[in-house]
């Protein structure tokens, strides 16, 4: 069995022979994983449906789909991604050239999450290779499908010596983490994130961590509200409610909750049958641990909505609570799960002061028709991303960054952004011979 310390050292003699960096590879690398992906994508999304019984088309549609129009968006923009930045010089400096080079970091780490266990692993390794970098992928060892399918198809697609999968649980991690690596992307929980931090210091190792949170909803009483439930249900639901932006609880007064349970009753019905357990298009929970974890979550305040489920078949049923006090279990954690719990509030002023005392989501959701509301939460909140009118839709959109804050990350990535993560920008300046430029800076 091959070492990790041989792993990573046949990546680096890759990297230092420059196999990766001219465009030509990186091009010929993107290509080759865009053909993994068409010839294999019924693959990919079996090995997924067994990892987590993700309905089909939501495993082809969010993580094969997905990762082949990033890559298709990818190959479109290179040509511009790879061009040197040129800048201003000063006036003593005005004959010369100055320059901001996009230059490949060497070896990077990318290790995924389990809730989406190809699209986590695949979104940055497309831009660490567009970016000129070797890759070593740790693929989550909760989707263990997934990660086996990996493992096979990368080094039948990419180059053998650049690109490698590592598979293992903690200990393989762990034993990962003592290898010098020029960078490291992490997807996961604000717990491991923070070890991957501190791993990552013994060399100042520079790092990308995309953790989560709980990531709140404000209604406002004005906005349409029968959209905003059916909004609200399908970004919760998705991934049965395991997606680090799903919406995590809502904030909103006694007469928008009234309505909202009212309206949330029939979406779910329409959306999922009178029997939801049987429904094609609800997921499972990825395992007992898990599920054992958000069972206790649902004695918090009253069940509104839902409150079945199945040990067996890891299932929990759409929930909505009620009566949630701040205090409670269900508001001290990410739920990642299909239980949504509301808080009532006054108005915006007290929404506003309850997120702010909590830690920085990754996401902020908003419903409203209000300028001015926008603008208070925009100005008087912080959150890795904001979303206003509608849930999860904005990660679609790669012309904006992906990530979060304070404890919900550091680092962006998504399109260019990608790019950039995965790019040292290093300063050049060409003096000129000119001999008249040497008596002008004298």
């Amino acid at each position: 069995m091959t070492s990790y310390s041989e792993i990573v050292s046949t990546a680096r003699n890759a990297f230092n022979r420059d196999l990766t960096k001219p465009l030509d590879f990186r091009i010929k690398q993107l290509k080759a994983l865009y053909r993994l992906l068409e010839e294999n994508g019924d693959d990919l999304v079996e090995a997924i449906r067994k990892d987590l019984k993700k309905p089909k088309t939501e495993a082809l549609l969010a993580e094969v789909e997905t990762t082949k129009n990033q890559i298709k968006g990818a190959l479109y923009q290179i040509h511009e991604w790879v061009k040197p930045e040129q800048t201003e010089t000063n006036i003593i400096l005005i004959l010369d050239k100055t320059y901001i080079l996009p230059q490949p970091y060497g070896v990077v780490l990318v290790i995924g999450a389990w809730n989406y266990p190809f699209l986590l692993v695949s979104s940055p390794l497309l831009g660490a290779i567009a970016a000129g970098n070797c890759v070593i992928i740790k693929p989550s060892e909760r989707a263990p499908e997934t990660a086996r399918i990996l493992k096979k198809l990368i080094p039948q697609y990419l180059h053998r010596e650049c690109f490698h999968v590592v598979t293992g649980g903690v200990p393989e991690t762990t034993a990962l983490l003592n290898e010098r690596f020029d960078y490291i992307f992490y997807t996961g929980s604000p717990p491991v994130g923070k070890k991957i931090r501190e791993a990552s210091n013994k060399y100042l190792t520079p790092v990308t961590l995309e953790l989560g949170g709980k990531s709140p909803v404000y209604i406002d009483d004005e906005v349409d509200i029968n959209l905003a439930v059916r909004r609200i249900i399908w970004g919760k639901m998705l991934n049965l409610g395991q997606t680090c932006v799903a919406p995590d609880y809502i904030l909103c007064s006694k007469r928008s909750e009234t309505r909202f349970i009212e309206i949330a009753k029939k979406t779910l019905v329409e959306f999922f049958g009178d029997d939801p357990e049987l429904s094609p298009d609800l997921a499972r929970i990825v395992n007992n641990e898990h599920f054992e974890r958000i069972v206790k979550f649902l004695s918090c305040g009253k069940i509104a909505i839902g409150g079945d489920y199945d040990a067996k078949e890891k299932y929990i049923a759409p929930t909505v609570l009620i009566d949630v006090k701040e205090t409670d279990s269900i508001m001290q954690e990410e739920i990642f799960g299909p239980v949504l719990p509301i808080i009532t509030v006054q108005n915006a002023d007290d929404a506003i002061k309850f997120i702010n005392k909590r830690e920085k989501p990754l996401t902020l959701y908003l419903f409203t028709s209000n300028k001015n509301l926008l603008k208070k939460f925009e100005v008087s909140t912080s959150s890795g991303s904001m979303c206003v009118n509608d849930t999860m839709v904005h990660l679609s959109v790669d012309t904006l960054p992906f990530g979060g804050v304070g404890m919900s990350g550091m680092g962006t990535y998504m399109g260019k952004f990608s790019f950039d993560t995965f790019s040292h920008k290093r300063s050049v300046l060409v003096r000129s011979l000119n001999v008249f430029g040497e008596y002008m800076g004298k």
